[in-house]
């Protein structure tokens, strides 16, 4: 059941202002966990779970969406010119399949042209080719073909690829990691604690638009006004040829004390570590010179808020496909359960004004 899930949140289309089918596999989800009146929305389509009605407010959020594109124009041949959402390198791209959505649901496949080598002149071959020349070819021939599909401008592009388990079973290949893994621990996380007391409240909850600057997690942190944040994403895998080895995949959850919107809470890593050999979970520390996470806003909501980012070590992020470990994953959410088992008021207390 568990590949199930996964299978079905890397699978699923949704870019960062397109979340709704994300969001309705996290409701069905939530309601395995909470009750229906426990969940509720901000309104730019965050979704928010509560379990529990007392003690410290802990917020966990892994945000819906996924890098990919809109359809900005299309021209009288019939290709599609697009914008991209979130941080794309332009060498990934080409020659690419895409999955075009439209806004009733329809979907088509397209690919990202490319020009044969045979054709290149001397000067195009020293250049990399840039993402505003790009177009994505859906085998039509004019606009009006294009047209009768249902296709329009601001319509969903996102790659074409199926989740697969790799020869190494615990290596899941996919796209949209980052971060349907996070929203995947926010869920099994509620599984968790559905008929298990702890001392607080907790909240889990699948924010929108975190490639475009962590909007929901601003809002959704907004409503809660969390005593504790923990952003769940991934991280970069350091473990490929032309890296320094420092993090991998399947060597366990990964801290990040430092990326551009948060330096990470000195006591809260420490309860994190100091669980982790409690329970004998291998953990991972990085800091990342550019990038955040949504722990960023979280902890400046109203008059701010501990916080740590918890990664899921990735190779290949921001492209169209990547890899996770499926041990990384487990032992993310075995982790975030026992942590939140000893945040009592007195201990939140002690993190907050030590």
């Amino acid at each position: 059941m568990e590949l199930e899930l996964l299978k079905k949140l890397s699978e699923v289309d949704g870019v960062s202002g397109r979340e709704k089918d994300v969001r309705k596999i996290m409701e069905e989800e939530l309601l395995k966990s909470v009750k229906k009146e426990d969940i509720s929305y901000d309104n730019i389509g965050s979704i928010i779970a509560k379990n529990g009605n007392f003690g410290p407010r802990i917020m966990l959020a892994g945000h819906m969406d996924e890098i990919g594109m809109l359809v900005t124009k299309i021209t009288d041949e019939g290709y599609l010119k697009f914008q991209t959402i979130g941080g794309w390198w332009d060498q990934v791209l080409l020659s690419q399949q895409m999955t075009i959505t439209t806004t009733d649901g329809k979907k088509y496949h397209g690919v990202i042209g490319s020009k044969p080598p045979h054709i290149l002149s001397e000067e195009e071959r020293k250049n990399v080719y840039k993402i505003d020349d790009m177009f994505v070819d859906l085998g039509v021939k004019n606009r009006k073909e294009v047209e009768k599909l249902g296709i329009r401008i601001g319509d969903m592009i996102t790659p074409a690829i199926d989740f697969k388990v790799m020869a190494n079973e615990d290596i899941l290949l996919g796209k949209a990691w980052d971060n349907r893994i996070g929203c995947a621990v926010v869920l099994e996380v509620m599984k968790a604690f559905k008929d298990q007391e702890h001392p607080n409240t907790i909240y889990g909850v699948g924010t929108v638009q975190e490639e475009v600057g962590c909007r929901g997690a601003k809002t959704s942190s907004n409503l809660i006004n969390p005593d504790i944040s923990v952003a769940l994403d991934v991280g970069i895998a350091k473990d490929t040829p032309g890296t320094d080895g420092s993090v991998k995949m399947g060597g366990g959850p990964l801290i990040l004390i430092y990326d551009s919107g948060l330096i990470g809470h000195g006591p809260l890593r420490d309860l994190f570590i100091n669980t982790a050999k409690e329970h004998n979970i291998p953990i991972q520390i990085d800091a990342l010179k550019r990038g955040g996470t949504d722990a960023g806003p979280m902890h400046l909501a109203h008059s701010g808020s501990p916080a740590i980012s918890l990664c899921i070590a990735s190779r290949y992020i921001h492209s169209h496909t990547s890899m996770i470990s499926k041990s990384d994953f487990e032992n993310t959410v075995k982790l975030v359960v026992e942590v939140i088992k000893k945040l009592d008021e007195k201990t939140v207390n002690q993190i907050t004004y030590f």
